[in-house]
């Protein structure tokens, strides 16, 4: 059989199914919802690393991706690449001095965070024949680990590593947030999560990924049905 001509670099082949790397956040929330418009089967892979908000997370995605009822996103998948030994007394495994709504972006950096989870979803996809991988990087990102050039460079060293073509596709790196949560207008947004103190299973309304979230939606325009447990609304 001949084989069709490779796909350029950041495209994909909208005949065959997608891994979607979610985190239960606004962004990959809605990434899952638009890869199914475009794919036969979506594979959404949560990786749990040991992080003080994955609990939260993971309850609240599962409840966003149930009720999408959408028959061709299949169950969740959650695998494990704990790195509390790499980070040590660190905010996102202690829940200490965890950066607040003022701080930069860069104060929420994760190092090394998308090198750990493109590897370990590359493993699974070439376990199950999944020949591509969506992650929900944005515009201007500020991460090393977030250019093109890595993306790249990761594609083809685990392209080469599982000796079977792995494909890195970023559908929203040329979206701002509010572009993007324009995308998800018509999804139940209030549940998905970006909280990075959680109180429970609610938002804190007080952290860098709040005020995010919180901006995203006030710039878009749109009612934020969240419940923030600072607010207790």
């Amino acid at each position: 059989m001949i084989s069709p001509p490779p796909i350029p670099r950041g495209q994909t082949d909208e005949t065959r199914p997608i891994c979607v790397l979610v985190s239960g956040g606004l962004d990959s929330c809605i990434l899952a919802a638009e890869e199914a418009k475009r794919h036969p089967a979506v594979y959404p892979v949560f990786i749990r690393q040991g992080l003080r908000w994955e609990s939260a997370e993971t309850h609240w995605l599962r409840r966003f991706l149930e009720a999408l009822e959408i028959d061709s996103i299949h169950e969740l998948t959650v695998l494990d690449l704990p790195v509390e030994d790499l980070y040590g007394v660190h905010w996102s495994t202690t829940g200490g001095k965890v950066p607040g709504a003022e701080t930069e972006d860069v104060a929420v950096y994760l190092p090394g965070r998308n090198v750990l989870l493109l590897t370990k979803a590359a493993v699974y996809c070439a376990m199950q024949d999944i020949p591509q991988i969506a992650i929900g990087v944005l515009d201007q990102n500020p991460f090393p680990d977030a250019t093109p050039e890595f993306f790249g460079l990761m594609e083809a060293a685990l392209s080469s590593a599982m000796d079977s073509p792995i494909r890195i596709t970023r559908p929203f790196a040329a979206l701002t947030k509010k572009a993007v949560t324009l995308l998800g207008r018509d999804l139940p947004l209030e549940l998905s999560f970006s909280c990075i103190h959680p109180q429970g299973e609610l938002h804190c309304g007080a952290c860098n990924k709040c005020a995010e979230r919180q901006k995203g939606f006030r710039e878009a325009g749109m009612e934020d049905r969240t419940v923030y447990a600072a607010s207790g609304s």
